[in-house]
């Protein structure tokens, strides 16, 4: 079936990662950049240049479209999507995709910061990919294989889909979001109108990894207030909020912070901190795949807080938690068969299936408690949100070839 298809993947992606489309944490705004809308309004272009006529991008950022069925049988309706976003962690501007043909195993300079190298030491994936092919970027940016390794792949899937009518399947519908990176991928989702029964993100790594379970998620702000006076006559008067920040930071579990968790832990990490002597504030994410585990951790952090605050009488402090998202293990449990399909997927395309889970959230983990259950397939993203970032051009065509399988499993089993 693959044998005669020249896979798109690698060039629509190559095209893709030169928009800039990097997400701001900071911005009021939905989508938080409008830059962010340069590159969907191609994707429309491209999917409506591939017959698929309700392609559209709506006031939000989001792409709907939808590949309409080859198969009059009954069949569930497959939501596939990626984000268009890359992350604020480093520069997505003037992107320039390097592609090194037939790696190796040498090490890869970058050309525009040569202290940027890829070593196979250093990126134990490259071993997988010698003989193969590379796409890079330059040195000084990211390359956004996460997400547009899933946004490529899902168009060459819209590809092959619409140049095969042969090939049985239910309707498939495509979502492109924004702000995934941010955490406001799906605030403004509209599932009524997606019509899907179940779905998969495409934002994983190695080829076979399929993602059912990640972190439970919880926001903390803390609001310290000091008391504010003139440096000159502050003696036994000035309560620098700053400085109980810092007794705050000092004082946070050291074994429970992502540089010293793996696996299954859960941790306690500040993000932002910002302030004047007068006030100052900490943004915290705490984790855990354990949902009830983060009160946990979240009381934790509070007694911290008093202790330090205690200790100067007229100082106060706030301490506001607010939900981020929740793991999607406990609703994919009720849908064991969308996993299996994935699974079963995996295996036709000739990979062994690497069940695993996310340290992290995807925009699936909120769309499944939205009512779409939504388990994460693999991309071939490596080395992500970093100058050396890699993807490998064979397994963004295993990608796509796992998802042609996916549907027509799909509309077998129903």
């Amino acid at each position: 079936m693959f044998e005669q298809y020249n896979f798109s993947a690698a060039d629509r992606f190559c095209r893709y990662v030169q928009f800039d489309t990097q997400s701001d944490p900071q911005a009021t705004t939905f989508p938080s950049t409008e830059k962010q809308k340069d590159l969907s309004r191609l994707l429309v272009e491209e999917l409506l240049l591939m017959g698929i006529s309700d392609a559209h991008l709506d006031e939000y950022g989001y792409v709907y479209a939808t590949i309409p069925a080859t198969t009059d049988r009954p069949a569930p309706v497959i939501c596939f999507c990626a984000h268009v976003d890359t992350a604020p962690d480093c520069s997505g501007k003037n992107v320039k995709p390097i592609l090194h043909s037939n790696y190796n195993g040498e090490d890869i300079i970058l050309p525009d910061d040569r202290s940027q190298v890829l070593r196979m030491a250093d990126h134990y994936y490259l071993k997988n990919c010698l003989g193969k092919d590379i796409i890079t970027a330059s040195g000084t940016t990211l390359l956004g294989s996460d997400d547009k390794a899933g946004v490529a792949e899902i168009m060459d899937l819209a590809q092959f889909l619409m140049s095969h009518p042969q090939v049985e399947h239910g309707p498939i519908k495509i979502l492109f979001t924004p702000d995934e990176e941010v955490g406001r991928g799906v605030n403004h989702v509209d599932l009524k109108k997606l019509g899907a029964d179940f779905g998969y993100t495409l934002d994983g790594g190695d080829p076979g990894m399929l993602e059912d379970e990640n972190f439970s998620a919880d926001g903390v702000t803390v609001t310290i207030h000091g008391v504010s006076a003139h440096p000159g006559a502050a003696n036994g008067k000035m309560i620098n909020a700053l400085k109980l920040a810092g007794e705050v930071l000092d004082s946070l579990p050291r074994d429970m912070s992502p540089e010293t968790t793996s696996g299954k832990q859960g941790f306690i990490h500040p993000v932002h901190v910002e302030g004047i002597a007068e006030k100052c504030t900490i943004d915290f994410i705490i984790r855990d795949f354990i949902t009830e585990k983060l009160a946990e951790k979240e009381a934790l952090l509070k007694s911290i807080v008093d202790s330090v605050v205690a200790a100067y009488p007229a100082a106060r402090y706030e301490f506001h938690v607010h939900e981020q998202y929740r793991n999607m293990k406990e609703v994919l449990v009720k849908h064991p068969q969308i996993v299996d399909y994935a699974l079963e997927a995996i295996r036709r395309s000739g990979l062994t299936p690497i069940p695993g889970s996310i340290r992290g959230g995807t925009d699936g983990s909120r769309l499944s408690f939205m009512g779409l259950p939504c388990p994460n397939l693999f991309a071939g993203q490596q080395a992500i949100h970093s100058k050396q970032e890699y993807i490998c051009v064979q397994d963004m065509n295993k990608a796509v070839e796992t998802l042609v399988h996916l549907v027509q499993i799909a509309a077998e089993n129903r």
